[in-house]
């Protein structure tokens, strides 16, 4: 008989750590044992596997159904979707695609060579081709799922046949993805006769006292309680930002990262808003409610489990049938979309509610909320500098709106909220190639605005560590110099010493004319130039919506100048940077 294991007091964890991970412990001796897939048969059938990928989930998934083709029988390709030569789809019989969408229905950067392809007049005729497309996306974005759907749409018209309808996955995706792909499975079969003798081997989880191996559990699904050390404020007086440099302890929990991974964060709802909603449906907090095969009080599972931003559409709907004369029914008709997102924008949970205050009980509200979801954090630190540690660099968001104060969930709950909570519920992102180069004498060129510092503050403590010999270029901006300039003292002691071999800064108020990142780039055309033939890697890290697009505008007009290429000829040159992995992006 077997006994369930615990940490010891003696285990280097706080009480609130401990009793999390006693209560995880427990619930991981009582699953079912995992399935280790036996490897497929000689004569498997092929499987192509292509993800596209901006954070590493769409990859994470298709590694995950790779690993589970084999054991049904099929010999599984696993490629990025920029990688559609290798892929020839035009000799392929099945093909999966897995998508996530970036921007504004855009691809995302390891899939957008394979969607130029795709799209092109030129692009082959794919009668042979059976194929199913499941896309990663989040809804509060008007594109839904986008890039997924022009690929679906895309095979279809060149003669691909559909093995089955397009999926499309909200934030929280873990659920409706394993919906979609066992229905993929019935619907296709195991991949070769000897497959239906495949036994898959039970295997046995062992479970230690010893808390350095519990690494091995914690991940998305089971966050580590790490402890909150450092809380500084970056700006100083005049900003109007507030950026926070934040340090969490790691410690014997084993994670580990490397420098261009990402943090993820499970936020804490703000208790005052916590608090409104329960007065506004009539709740005392106390009730008892089922999430997750858990009982815990409503109180607790609005801050923790549930997310109180954007409402869904549901809720709309539920809460339109109690509130038939407010302003917010005749916008859910179908020809109104564009004023119920004007509507919407910086509306949350609460505002709804209080068109119908106490018309609908905590039973009937929390199944029509989203999951609160992980945010994650490009990580600013390396771990070769900080053993034991991981930094993040975070914008606090806080706006008045709707007669309400309001802020960013994961951002407040880090600068006002982790240090009361008695711990930071984190897991470690991989990244999907966001890396220095691998040899360390290449040159590197990184634009990162804002909270964009965040991974070239890594890499360069990275190459520092290891003492590379490459040249390093940064081009940093923000608002005001006295203000805004982020990791100063850091930053302008490498320059001196000669380690950041150029620094180009760019703040946009210090002066009549706003000067950009992307400026600096266009006045230093020629030398940029120069470092991109002499092979430097082109890094891009913050805002997706303005100002990723303006870089790369930017790089393309550099190229075009000092290169002395034509525009088609600029876009060749920049693609062949993407298919080497010499121009990578972490933006959001």
């Amino acid at each position: 008989m077997t006994t369930i294991p615990h940490i010891p007091e003696s285990a280097p964890f706080s009480l609130e750590q401990r009793s999390w991970l006693n209560g995880f412990l427990a619930g991981l001796h009582s699953s079912a044992p995992a399935a280790a897939a036996s490897a497929a048969p000689a004569n498997a059938e092929p499987l192509l596997i292509l993800f596209g990928s901006q954070t590493g989930s769409a990859e994470g998934l298709a590694k995950k159904l790779a690993k589970e083709s084999t054991a049904r029988g099929y010999a599984p390709k696993l490629l990025a979707l920029n990688d559609f030569e290798q892929a020839n789809l035009t000799a392929a019989s099945k093909a999966v695609i897995i998508s996530s969408t970036w921007g504004d229905g855009d691809a995302p950067d390891n899939a957008v060579n394979f969607w130029n392809w795709l799209k092109a007049e030129a692009a082959p005729r794919l009668e042979n081709l059976s194929f199913a497309v499941l896309g990663l996306g989040d809804k509060n974005y008007s594109d839904f799922c986008g890039a997924s759907k022009k690929f679906d749409e895309r095979l279809a018209a060149l003669g691909a046949k559909r093995l089955q309808p397009r999926g499309e996955c909200d934030v929280d995706y873990e659920a409706t993805a394993k919906a979609w792909t066992e229905s993929l499975w019935q619907k296709i079969g195991n991949g070769s006769a000897a497959a239906g003798a495949l036994a898959l081997a039970a295997v046995s989880v062992e479970v230690t006292n010893d808390a350095a191996k519990l690494a091995l559990t914690f991940g998305k699904n089971h966050p580590f309680p790490a402890k909150l050390l450092t809380n500084l404020p970056l700006n100083r007086a005049g900003s109007g930002k507030e950026v926070r440099h934040f340090e969490i302890l790691l410690g014997h929990s084993g994670l580990t990262y490397e420098v261009g991974d990402a943090l993820g964060v499970i936020p804490e709802n703000c208790s005052d808003l916590v608090g409104k909603i329960l007065g506004t449906i009539g709740a005392t907090g106390d009730e008892p409610v089922l999430v997750e095969n858990f009982i815990r009080p409503l109180r607790v599972a609005l801050t923790e489990n549930f997310d109180l931003g954007k409402p869904t559409s549901e809720l709309l709907t539920e809460i339109v049938k109690h509130a038939t004369t407010s302003e917010l029914a005749p916008l859910l008709a179908p020809d109104k979309a564009d004023d119920l997102k004007k509507w919407l924008y910086g509306r949350d949970v609460l505002d709804v509610l209080q068109l119908a205050p106490g018309k609908i009980s905590f039973t009937e509200l929390l199944p029509l909320l989203r999951k609160l979801a992980p945010r994650l954090y490009s990580i600013s630190s390396s771990p070769k500098a900080h053993p034991g540690e991981v930094h993040l660099t975070v914008g606090a968001v806080r706006y008045e709106l709707h007669g309400r104060k309001r802020g960013g969930v994961a951002s407040t709950f880090l600068a006002d909220r982790a240090e009361k909570s008695g711990a930071v519920k984190v897991f470690v992102q991989p990244s999907h190639g966001f890396r220095p180069p691998p040899n360390g004498d290449t040159p590197m060129i990184m634009v990162g605005p804002g909270t964009g510092i965040a991974p070239f503050r890594a890499f360069l403590e990275e190459r520092s560590a290891v003492a590379a010999n490459g040249k390093n270029w940064l081009l940093f901006g923000d608002q005001k110099r006295s203000a805004d300039f982020l990791y100063e003292e850091q930053l302008t002691a490498w320059q001196k010493s000669g380690f950041l071999t150029r620094l180009d800064l760019a703040f946009s108020r210090d002066q009549a004319e706003k000067i950009y990142v992307q400026t600096r780039m266009l006045e230093n055309a020629a030398e940029l130039w120069v470092w991109l033939e002499a092979g430097a890697h082109f890094y891009v890290c913050g805002d997706a919506s303005r100002m990723a697009k303006d870089v790369d505008a930017a790089l393309h007009t550099v190229i075009e100048k000092s290169g002395g290429k034509t525009a088609d000829e600029a876009k060749a040159y920049v693609a062949k940077l993407k298919s080497e992995k010499r121009y990578q992006r972490d933006v959001y």
